[in-house]
């Protein structure tokens, strides 16, 4: 009985670490996002504020070289393409470093979104600063963020799916759910899941 009581709850901790905890340091949910301005693939620097109309944000630190991060690159377009109509546009952030990952400098994300055809903003955070801010600790790793009168506030952490090797069988759509839930006004029933990808690489 007593080895049943604790098999029970090393199950529950198992539970709860392979689905709520997220990162040790960053942003939690409900907290204010600060704004940005980080270099694009055109040239250009982009901030959250050039979003005038936008209702949220879907931000998602991804890179050219992570074989997780390649996975989910069509779900990521297909995810602005749903939703930067309705108020949520995708911003995607590299975050290498690129000295120690050159298949991820800005020569090669300007091929990479050229030849995927991506409908977003792909900004290199070349400082490496605001991905602590955030508390990415891999790629792919997704916040959504909703636009109010206190700032941006931080909705959902975690990954976008539940099966980064086949879209065909993802049973569950966290990132979806969630921002259907922030534009239908309700609570969002998982707010945070574990990101599944490579290491954020740094010197």
């Amino acid at each position: 009985m007593k080895t049943l009581k604790i098999l029970t709850v090393l199950i529950c901790f198992v539970s709860l670490t392979a689905f709520t905890i997220t990162t040790d340091g960053g942003y939690k949910v409900g907290d204010v996002a600060t704004d940005f301005s980080l270099k694009n693939i055109d040239g250009k620097m982009v901030s959250l504020s050039d979003y005038k109309s936008a209702k949220g944000f879907i931000i998602i630190f991804t890179c050219n070289t992570c074989p997780y991060a390649v996975a989910y690159e069509d779900r990521i377009v297909a995810l602005d393409k749903k939703y930067a109509h309705k108020g949520y546009p995708v911003i995607a952030i590299m975050p290498n470093d690129t000295d120690v990952k050159p298949g991820d400098n800005m020569q090669a994300m300007q091929a990479r979104a050229k030849a995927k055809g991506f409908t977003f903003p792909y900004l290199i955070d070349k400082s490496q600063k605001i991905y602590p801010q955030y508390g990415a600790t891999k790629t792919p790793h997704v916040y959504i963020l909703e636009k109010t009168i206190d700032g941006n506030i931080v909705k959902y952490i975690g990954a976008i799916d539940d099966n980064y090797q086949d879209a065909a069988a993802v049973k569950t759509k966290y990132a979806e759910n969630a921002i259907d839930a922030l534009l239908a006004g309700k609570e969002i029933e998982q707010k945070t899941t574990r990101a599944i990808g490579c290491s954020i690489k740094t010197k």
